[in-house]
Order: structure tokens, then C-alpha cells, then sequence
């Protein structure tokens, strides 16, 4: 690994922790101002990530109007913010606001196994063995977050557990839609139409007009989630899938449930029992077994 391999890798581990803390910083939020409700942070959490990106991306002249030159690119677009961006962040709101980070950044985590489904169900691809067997371990460890290991009884609110998992549904959407715009436009301009036309859609959905108290502390929150929670750790990633391959910025993103549940567990008194720490293991350990790939053994004629 060269250096500058090895830069990266450290930048998209920055780029996942601030992730994981930008819940953090949520449940900080919805603590200190009640009144500011998950749906409006994610309106401005939206608007501002969206219109900051694009700035961005015309900055760096990646022409992000290009892509509503073309009919099928404007409608995946609108597709991608509206079925993508506003489950995969409104829904993680929702799961904070009435749950906490740490529970709602690893239901968000399992994510992939969606994307499994899907392939599986519409493209009519067979699931690998070790992504069946990872599946199996995902659900183990959800079911022994939710029970607390008493399987009898849930230990959160179906609340949490539905909102979370709609979460990890909309992860995988905000995977899937995309992809045909990411082979001809900027990430970022793809991004940042996305988070735009999600929090107009969230607006029109529903106008956010109860009135809240703005203080400094709050303003400073807000910012947090808008500018380390979204835009930095959004160009970190993205920028270092240029250097480092996929697969291992895929698993470094695991650092991010981990910087949740470390952060709850500072901040907030979350208490973990023994059955907490093992599923939060399984679920992190599923995900990353899916990125797992058989060396293929060389063959060697040694006539």
C-alpha cells in the first residue's frame, strides 16, 4: 500500500466516523429543541447538503445541469431523491429521535441485505453462499438488539425497530437508483440534485411552520449535521474510491455504527448488555463478509 493509498484509507475512516457522529449530533438536536423534529432537520439537512454540493460541483465545472438535458436521467433523478435519499435520511432521523444513534446507525447497516434481496428477486441473480449465511447472522444479530436476548419480548419500540429498518430499505434504494446516473454524471452533482429534490419533496409533502428557538448551541448543532455530517465526509468518501478499492472503503465503513455506539455510550449513558454487544458484533461482521472474495488458486504447470 503506498502512501497515498494509505492517506485515503485514514480519510474514508474519518469520512465513516463523521458519519456515524452525525447522528450523534441529531439526538443532541432533538434533546435540546424538541420542536425541531426529524422531518425538519432533514428538510434542512437536505436543501443546505444539496445546494452546497452543487455549488460544488459547478465549481469544479462537472456541468451539473447536464443531467436534466436527458429525459430518463431527470426522472431517475427525481426517483433517486425522492425514493433514496428521504427514506435513507428522514427514516434515520425518525429511528434517532425515538430511539438513539447507536440503534439506529446499525439497523441502518444492514442495508446491503436488501440490495441482495432485490437482485435476487427482480434480476434473478442467486445469492452467493456466504451472502445467504450473512443474512442469516444479520437477522440474528437485529433480533438479539431488539429482545435484548429475550426473544419473547422486544426490548425497543416497534417504533425504532420499523423506522430503522425502513432506514436500512432506503440504503438500499439510495444505492440501487443512482447508478446509472453515477456512469455519466458527477457524485457529486448526483448527490447533490438528489438531496435537493428530497428535501423540496419532504417541503411540499409537509411544510415544516411550527416555530422553534434558535440558539447558538443549536445553530452550531445544525451546522454539524449539514457540514461534518454530509457534505465533508460525502467528498472524503467519494474522492477516496479514487485511490483505495471499493471493497475496502465498504468495510471501513464499518467504523461507523462503532463511532455511534461509542458516542451514545459517552454522551447519552446507553447501556449495552452483553446480548447489545453481540448482535451489534454479528450485524458488522455479516455486512462485512459480504465484501469477502475467494482467492482464485493460481494454477502452476511445473512440467
Amino acid at each position: 500500500m503506498t502512501k497515498q493509498q494509505k492517506l485515503w484509507t485514514l480519510l474514508t475512516i474519518l469520512s465513516t466516523f463523521l458519519w456515524g457522529v452525525s447522528g450523534l449530533f441529531a439526538k443532541f438536536i432533538f434533546e435540546l429543541e424538541p420542536k425541531l423534529t426529524p422531518l425538519l432537520l432533514s428538510q434542512i439537512r437536505m436543501l443546505g447538503g444539496g445546494l452546497v454540493l452543487l455549488a460544488l460541483a459547478s465549481y469544479k465545472k462537472e456541468a451539473p445541469l447536464a443531467l436534466w438535458q436527458n429525459k430518463q436521467s431527470a426522472k431517475t433523478a427525481i426517483a433517486y431523491g425522492l425514493g433514496g435519499i428521504i427514506p435513507v435520511q428522514f427514516c434515520y432521523f425518525m429511528a434517532i429521535k425515538l430511539g438513539d444513534a447507536s440503534i439506529a446507525t446499525i439497523l441502518q447497516f444492514v442495508g446491503p441485505f436488501f440490495i441482495i434481496l432485490y437482485l435476487a428477486v427482480f434480476q434473478k441473480q442467486r445469492p452467493r453462499r456466504i451472502e445467504v449465511i450473512s443474512a442469516l447472522v444479520a437477522f440474528l444479530g437485529v433480533a438479539l438488539l431488539a429482545t435484548h436476548g429475550d426473544l419473547t419480548q422486544l426490548a425497543i419500540t416497534p417504533a425504532v425497530l420499523i423506522w430503522g429498518l425502513l432506514s436500512a430499505v432506503g440504503g438500499a434504494t439510495n444505492t440501487l437508483i443512482p447508478r446509472s446516473l453515477l456512469q455519466h454524471y458527477s457524485s457529486t452533482a448526483v448527490t447533490g440534485w438528489g438531496l435537493l429534490i428530497a428535501g423540496i419533496g419532504l417541503t411540499v409533502i409537509h411544510p415544516s411552520l411550527e416555530s422553534f428557538s434558535v440558539t447558538f448551541e443549536l445553530v452550531l448543532l445544525v451546522l454539524a449535521v449539514v457540514v461534518l455530517g454530509t457534505i465533508i465526509p460525502f467528498q472524503l468518501f467519494t474522492n477516496a474510491l479514487k485511490y483505495i478499492r471499493p471493497t475496502t472503503a465498504s468495510m471501513l465503513d464499518a467504523f461507523e455504527p462503532i463511532a455511534a455506539t461509542i458516542g451514545s455510550i459517552i454522551f447519552f449513558g446507553l447501556q449495552l448488555s452483553g446480548a447489545d454487544l453481540l448482535g451489534s458484533f454479528l450485524v458488522i461482521i455479516a455486512v462485512l463478509a459480504l465484501n469477502w472474495r475467494p482467492r482464485k488458486k493460481k494454477f502452476t504447470n511445473n512440467i
